[in-house]
């Protein structure tokens, strides 16, 4: 088959598995994160749309909007290129018991579709080597809603999985921070409410957010030995997280 698209990926340490230290996992590069506009722009100028940009993305935005509004109602969406649909998390004690938003949680899931899978085979991988990531964030997972590098849930546990990411030293600008992607503003966990501080996993409660979207950063001197970095550094999570 043709390949039409290529990806460059590099390889990181694979701390998800003890049995073989040896072993790497791929993360692939992105080049940019593209929105609505940028995508209709892009589209009208491959000539692979009939219409205007600004046409298009009109018409984007209309579906989208109206896509959200069934999923609230409890519809599931079919694309072709993903599907979606309505969770509700949580455990309910017996069955007379009612939705509580302080217990439960709805969740929005979203998976890809036959259309989409129909494009792997036309991609190319090609593996630029391994990254140069003294310390790195793998990923998050979000213990109230179970999803992975998606959703914050306020007050709730979140779960970091990376390399070297343990938050040590005496500087008062280690630590972990929630960055609002809109106003810049940087939220940092409580110390106490880091309970698990490991090289390869912390384990926090996720401040009291407002609704919004939002970057993960770490700063910490920890280098794996005795000796600390001068000044902390920043590992950051390559992903946009929800707070819905």
């Amino acid at each position: 088959m043709t390949t039409l698209h290529k990806i460059k990926a590099y390889l990181y340490d694979n701390v998800f598995t003890k049995d073989n230290p040896n072993d790497y996992i791929a993360r692939a590069v992105s080049e940019q994160s593209l929105n609505i506009k940028q995508i209709c722009e892009i589209a009208v100028n491959r000539g692979r749309a009939e219409i205007s940009a600004s046409v298009m993305e009109h018409a984007t935005e209309l579906f989208l909007k109206e896509m959200a509004y069934q999923l609230c109602d409890g519809y599931s969406i079919n694309t072709g290129y993903f599907t979606a649909g309505t969770q509700i998390r949580g455990v309910f004690s017996n069955p007379s018991e009612t939705f509580d938003g302080e217990k439960h949680s709805i969740l929005f899931q979203f998976s890809q579709g036959e259309r989409l899978r129909a494009l792997i085979p036309n991609i190319e991988v090609n593996i630029i080597g391994i990254a140069d990531a003294t310390n790195v964030v793998h990923q998050i997972t979000d213990v109230n809603s179970g999803s992975i590098n998606d959703i914050l849930t306020p007050n709730c546990n979140l779960k970091i999985h990376g390399s070297k990411i343990k938050i040590a030293g005496e500087n008062p600008d280690n630590g972990i921070f929630l960055v609002n992607t809109k106003t810049g503003e940087r939220t940092k966990a409580d110390t106490n409410d880091i309970a698990v501080n490991k090289p390869s996993e912390l384990i926090i409660i996720i401040p009291n957010l407002a609704t919004g979207n939002y970057r993960l950063e770490l700063a910490t001197q920890y280098t794996g030995s005795k000796k600390q970095l001068k000044q902390p550094r920043i590992i950051g999570l390559d992903k946009v997280l929800s707070v819905l």
